[in-house]
């Protein structure tokens, strides 16, 4: 058995991966370990991107507030009890990923693709969390376009135990970027699963990435823009892959798009820290003007992120107790800058009208 090469190097490639290591070092700077602690907030916007873009491409859609909502171990009434079971499940891998990145004795082996299928895909035992197919089977994709035929079941294990192995020791020297692009075109054509394996691919490519060791997994993930782009997603894998499983195919266009996808991603990281940074300078001013102390700031700066705010964030995050969380925002919400949503468990705080139209107006300045 064998699996699709990797590409070999191009000067158009490498520039766009030159490009994309300056992008990475910048966001590596701001976002790293000595980061600003705005950066929580940040992050975890990030976590609900990467999982509504990877979890919407296999049709389970939750608006990006209702994901944060259910990351942070909520219901929220917009998403089914399916959605909700699939995003934390989703979650859960990512966590693991999280993990397995920080773990210096850290192999990799068949049983890492079973564990990560088994955490994202457990609460859907028609899928086989954990176990690789067996039988044949055809992948689907869409009307009017011709079917694709992975290998026979009985190959599966060995191209797995390949994948495994080639993740563990072979083209190491090359950019992580494409070694992580090349373990999600094998994984996903193989499609050792009965469902999940898009998403397993993905899990896989961010693990890759995160090994690294210059981002966290959310920061280096390029599901928002295959979320965003899935019918481009979908157009070049398929024209990779061709009608069956076949390795000696050509698979430049599968590398292309997904360092594109990933430069693509880094502006947009780049975008935000800009954005951040004028944030906060505001939300330090406007606290400081309001004679408010400084752990307001970060309640004021994650509301006009769009996050909600509960009172266990504001607690966690200012490292304070529960009543004193509480009159935190009730004072915000009394002068203005917080408007208060649901009750009792279900009770947040959200930016106000007038808190956003200040922002709104400082940038405009």
């Amino acid at each position: 058995m064998a699996l699709f090469a990797t590409p070999p190097k191009s000067s158009a490639i490498l520039r766009r991966l030159e490009e994309l290591d300056e992008l990475r070092r910048y966001l590596a700077h701001d976002l790293g370990d000595s980061a600003q602690p705005w950066t929580g907030a940040l992050r975890r916007l990030a976590a609900a991107e990467a999982t509504v873009g990877s979890t919407s491409i296999e049709g389970y859609g939750a608006s990006l507030e209702d994901t944060v909502e259910i990351l942070a171990g909520r219901h929220p009434a917009g998403a089914s009890d399916e959605t909700q079971r699939i995003i934390a499940a989703y979650a859960q891998a990512m966590d693991r990923v999280a993990v397995l990145a920080d773990d210096t004795r850290f192999r990799w082996s068949a049983q890492t693709m079973l564990d990560l299928h088994f955490l994202v895909c457990h609460p859907q035992p028609q899928a086989g969390p954990g176990r690789l197919r067996e039988g044949s089977v055809i992948v689907t994709r869409g009307l009017g376009r011709d079917p694709y035929r992975p290998p026979h079941s009985s190959d599966v294990p060995a191209l797995v135990g390949e994948v495994a192995t080639w993740l563990d020791k072979g083209d190491l020297a090359r950019y992580p970027v494409v070694r992580a692009a090349m373990a999600h075109l094998n994984l996903v054509s193989i499609h050792p699963f009965r469902d999940g394996n898009g998403r397993l691919a993905r899990i896989v490519q961010s693990l890759v990435l995160a090994k690294e060791g210059l981002l966290r997994p959310e920061l280096v993930s390029i599901e928002p823009y295959l979320g965003r782009h899935t019918r481009e997603y979908y157009t070049v894998l398929e024209a990779v892959q061709g009608p069956s499983f076949d390795p000696d195919r050509d698979a430049s266009a599968w590398v292309e798009f997904c360092i594109e996808a990933h430069v693509f991603e880094a502006v947009e990281r780049r975008r935000w820290l800009e954005i951040a940074n004028a944030r906060h300078d505001f939300c330090e001013h406007l606290a400081r003007d309001q004679g408010y102390p400084e752990r307001l700031v970060g309640a004021l700066d994650q509301a006009l992120l769009g996050l909600p705010i509960t009172n266990a964030d504001h607690r966690r995050e200012a490292n304070i107790a529960s009543p004193t969380a509480t009159q935190d925002l009730q004072r915000l919400r009394h002068d203005g800058w917080l408007d208060q949503e649901g009750g009792g468990r279900s009770l947040r705080y959200v930016a106000s009208r007038k808190l956003q139209e200040r922002w709104a107006s400082s940038r405009s300045g």
